[in-house]
């Protein structure tokens, strides 16, 4: 089970950690190898014990429950022969199985591992996306230039098609477009991409990985072995220095995106197009125009650092100016993602509910020039002087609304004292309908009502999905 390629799985005995969207993947592969698989999982609610059935009717064994019980023939639930557990991403490295298998020797793959060892002989090149924020709309950008060039390819990893899907199933593809959490990447370290981008760097899931230096080192991870291009933020030094500190192949670049003039080796804006002086012929003197600022939906500043980086990762494969173009024309964003909702009285209503970090936030309250912030939820350990300092001039008000709020609501004490906060004391799912109300009694015509929250969702909504949803409810309740 050592670094190389596992061609042989018959009887292995392999532990996989966790149900859920790509435990129950992991484990159909696993067996379907012939391996001999235990599935344990720490939650044992309705939903995982209906994926249990599914894989105990294929013969697969599941321990419902506490990941780290022992049961009999375990050591510190352990279970008995393990050669190799993969692991679902959520799952902490500080957890107590992993202690027992380190101190077994048992090696510990993600699920992204599994899928690049599974690969077939000649298999689809990868290029990769990881960053706090924007990953999937750059890989969904990225997957549309490359179809856009007729190549073969599909968004996958956290997002679209399962990438043990892509890599086991029937279809062929060239190249993939490939998303990758910071968890994902601590737990792959075989991983070697054709290319890959790391867009941007800051504090998140720092209860996960312990600290920030342990979340960047494993962002950085994206950047091991890769042949062509390490795609970095020129607006974000820390992305530069992940580039400078891999380990890549002799001849791999270093290639920026930034909002300004690019230089050379950079893909950047100019008189409102957005153009290459990367991967052209003499690019001290030369640069190809890639697609205007308008073919990029929204045109919101971070999102065109998206479409840069999508850009420099597709360039990096080859494929010409015209498909960007076309590709960045052809991209539909995902629901929740600075979407207009509506236009009520001249204030526009815009739902950003994927802003579940200070950083997606800071993005997206810099996209208006005036706000009425809705926000709060789960703070996940951040800390919100530094975004409110920055949004303070564009804040007409704030509704705050969730459980941390109040973390909120000091911040805006401190760094914005001038402008109105409604502090709603309630956690319900109605709560939405109010913070909405409330939002426009403190708005002018010209304004923008910004759910924004910087926070995660899960103390009112299940997802941020739904928390989008009752916003955009409660804003076409507004103008009925």
């Amino acid at each position: 089970m050592g670094s190389g390629q596992v061609t042989d799985w018959q009887g292995k005995h392999v532990t996989v950690a966790g149900l859920g969207v790509s435990g129950v993947p992991a484990a159909k592969a696993l067996h379907g190898l012939g391996a001999k698989v235990t599935v344990v999982n720490d939650g044992d609610d309705a939903r995982a014990r209906e994926q249990a059935a599914e894989l105990e009717a294929l013969g697969v064994t599941v321990r419902l429950g506490d990941g780290t019980a022992p049961d009999s023939g375990s050591a510190a639930g352990l279970p008995e022969g393990t050669e190799l557990i993969v692991t679902a991403p959520g799952w902490r490295p500080d957890h107590p199985l992993f202690a027992a298998a380190d101190a077994a020797g048992v090696p510990v793959w993600g699920d992204v591992e599994l899928a690049w060892r599974l690969r077939k002989p000649g298999a689809a090149d990868w290029l990769a996306v990881t960053g706090t924020n924007g990953k999937t709309t750059t890989v969904q950008m990225l997957a549309s230039i490359l179809e856009a060039a007729g190549l073969r390819t599909a968004a996958v990893g956290n997002i679209g098609v399962s990438l043990l899907d892509a890599v086991l199933g029937d279809e062929e593809y060239d190249v993939l477009a490939v998303e990758l959490s910071s968890y994902q990447l601590h737990w792959a370290p075989s991983l070697r991409a054709h290319s890959a981008a790391v867009l941007n760097l800051a504090p998140d899931h720092l209860d996960w990985h312990g600290s920030m230096e342990a979340y960047a080192k494993d962002k950085g991870r994206i950047y091991e072995g890769n042949r062509v291009a390490c795609v970095y933020n020129v607006a974000d030094k820390a992305t530069e220095d992940l580039v400078r500190e891999a380990d890549v192949e002799e001849g791999c670049r270093a290639v920026g995106f930034t909002l300004g003039t690019p230089g050379t080796s950079q893909l950047g804006v100019v008189e409102g197009l957005l153009v290459d002086r990367a991967f052209v012929e003499n690019r001290q003197k030369n640069a190809q125009e890639l697609a205007e600022v308008a073919d990029v939906k929204p045109a919101a500043p971070h999102n065109i650092a998206n479409a840069l980086a999508a850009a420099a990762l597709a360039r990096a494969y080859g494929v010409p100016a015209a498909a960007v173009r076309e590709g960045l024309r052809n991209f539909t964003p995902d629901a929740h993602r600075i979407a207009h909702v509506a236009d009520v009285d001249g204030v526009a209503y815009v739902d950003d509910s994927k802003a579940t970090n200070t950083h997606a936030a800071q993005a997206s309250l810099a996209a208006y020039d005036s706000v009425v912030w809705i926000a709060g939820g789960l703070a996940k350990g951040a800390t919100f002087d530094e975004l409110v300092a920055e949004a303070a001039g564009r804040l007409r008000g704030a509704v705050l609304i969730g459980r941390d709020r109040a973390l909120i609501r000091e911040a805006l004490a401190r760094h914005a004292p001038e402008v109105p906060v409604v502090d709603l004391g309630r956690t319900d799912t109605g709560a939405m309908l109010q913070a909405v109300q409330e939002a426009r009694r403190l708005a002018r015509p010209g304004d923008t009502v910004l759910l924004a929250p910087a926070c995660a969702s899960m103390d009112m909504f299940a997802n941020y999905n739904k928390r989008g949803d009752a916003f955009a409810q409660a804003v076409r309740e507004l103008g009925a």
